[in-house]
């Protein structure tokens, strides 16, 4: 398991306790994560990185995620947990396995007493970069302009952040975040990052 961090941003205020979100991308091979700090409409980031499990026997694999997950939630103590929905294939056993590498991921935040909420990935592009069809390169983009990181992180560790900042608008209102402080960021990011397109 492999985590890079930094000090947040924005974290002192009286916007009430920080939230502390853990986003999710499930995955049998790579589990991503992303860790962000809310306090009211503005967000830091504190950490991110995969879970890999490798490529033995699936029950193996699915210890190593539970098993990892249980310890970064003991070490970071997130508040809530949000986790990206399994993306339905043309293959039906490629999507059972992904959903059992979710329930893995589920079971481990639901055994720390962490509430999960559940996006589908047209929910988490839509909230972050805008547009619900958006490139895997564009929501990379948009996380490092919202979380204003020195570079982009893994595209699996990317989709989580973007996880976790979905949930962070969805539970605190895009209205909110649109006329806070960070909010106009946001906006000004996202037609950037359209512009690119």
């Amino acid at each position: 398991m492999r985590r890079a961090s930094a000090a947040p941003r924005d974290g002192a205020g009286a916007d009430g306790p920080p939230r502390r979100i853990l986003g999710v991308d499930p995955g049998l091979r790579v589990t991503g994560y992303g860790v962000i700090e809310c306090r009211g409409t503005r967000i830091a980031y504190l950490a991110s990185g995969c879970i890999r499990a490798g490529v033995g026997a699936l029950p193996t694999r699915l210890g190593v995620i539970a098993r990892d997950l249980a310890h970064l939630i003991a070490e970071i103590r997130p508040t809530e947990v949000a986790v990206e929905r399994v993306f339905v294939n043309v293959n039906p056993n490629s999507t059972l396995l992904l959903g059992q590498a979710r329930g893995a991921a589920i079971a481990s935040a639901v055994l720390a007493g962490l509430p999960v909420t559940e996006y589908t990935a047209g929910q988490v592009k839509q909230a972050v970069v805008g547009g619900g069809r958006a490139a895997k390169t564009q929501v990379q983009a948009m996380v490092v302009r919202l979380l204003l990181l020195p570079g982009a992180p893994q595209p699996d560790a990317a989709d989580a952040l973007a996880t976790a900042i979905c949930h962070a608008h969805a539970s605190t209102g895009m209205g909110a975040l649109a006329t806070g402080r960070r909010g106009g960021r946001m906006l000004r990011a996202v037609a950037a990052v359209k512009g690119h397109r």
